[in-house]
């Protein structure tokens, strides 16, 4: 009801309309002049042509939705069917990724494993992290029943030293990364051999950043030179890369050197890491001389 009102307000409807109007007074000229059969033909065509045209369109109309309605399901099916095609082609991407990288895990642990024959490693993944904590420490996919202890080392894939293992459960561990102040690491300068402990500050971990500290007042160390670990202690095996050395300056005692450290580790986003069980010269448990446990409350807030 509310088209036919609408069509009969329309323009087209008072178009068609006027022509019947035209078209009744032509007739009754052409009866008057005696040529009536000729024009009503006529007219009649000029009337039914915008009758014709319009159902020509609905007609076309109706046929469009009739096809649209008719290959609805058709159209449904293959949507559906290139949806699991894509499922599936992104389960290959990530099965992929996966696959290198696991390949470059694997070549990473073959060369340390050529260079350090005496390691044993656990590769793990980071499947955790404390949004709370601001040394960026994070938890591990293994744990003691991979033979993973307490203070073993972290490292990356290729061989750069991460953290340490603080707290280990059956299938995960909790490690604390290398800007923590609780860990403390015996490290040396490659160029100039001067050592000292290397640890975590609360205002540099914000940068990224830890301290060198304790090297001689004399030492001839400078801005670029790589700290590695020092071995002393047991904790961490000698000679693992730790950073460069961003700037240094002289201890609030006058008595020694500070230096500031850029981890060669990305701590805050790491996702890989390999976890060093055994090693020669492997101590057991924590050492006071290589690392210290902060009370928890304490100063590792």
């Amino acid at each position: 009801m509310r088209t036919m009102q609408k069509f009969l307000k329309s323009w087209y409807f008072k178009v068609l309309c006027a022509l019947a109007v035209f078209g009744i007074a032509l007739m009754i000229r052409a009866a008057a002049s005696g040529s009536a059969d000729v024009f009503l033909s006529q007219a009649v065509s000029v009337i039914s042509q915008p009758f014709l045209n319009f159902s020509s369109s609905v007609t076309n109309s109706v046929n469009d939705f009739l096809d649209r309605f008719v290959n609805a399901e058709e159209n449904y099916l293959r949507v559906r069917e290139l949806e699991k095609e894509l499922l599936e082609a992104n389960k290959k991407i990530i099965d992929y990724d996966k696959t290198l990288r696991e390949n470059e895990q694997l070549r990473e642990l073959l060369k340390l494993k050529e260079t350090n024959p005496d390691y044993e490693f656990e590769p793990a993944a980071v499947i955790g992290r404390d949004s709370t904590n601001r040394f960026y420490s994070f938890t591990v996919d293994v744990g003691s029943l991979n033979g993973v202890e307490e203070a073993d080392p972290v490292i990356t894939p290729d061989g750069v030293l991460v953290g340490i293992v603080w707290e280990v459960g059956p299938t995960y561990s909790h490690v604390r990364t290398i800007l923590d102040i609780s860990v403390q690491v015996g490290g040396y300068d490659s160029s100039t051999r001067d050592s000292g402990i290397v640890t975590g500050d609360i205002t540099l971990s914000s940068e990224g950043v830890c301290k060198l500290k304790y090297l001689p007042k004399e030492s001839g160390i400078a801005s670029g030179n790589i700290i590695v670990t020092s071995g002393i202690g047991g904790v961490f095996p000698k000679d693992l890369p730790i950073g460069t050395v961003r700037s240094i300056e002289v201890d609030s005692s006058g008595l020694s050197l500070v230096a500031e450290i850029v981890p060669f580790a990305d701590v805050e986003n790491i996702t890989e890491v390999m976890v060093i069980k055994s090693f020669n010269g492997q101590s057991t448990g924590f050492s006071d001389s290589d690392t210290a446990k902060a009370e928890e409350d304490g100063e590792n807030e």
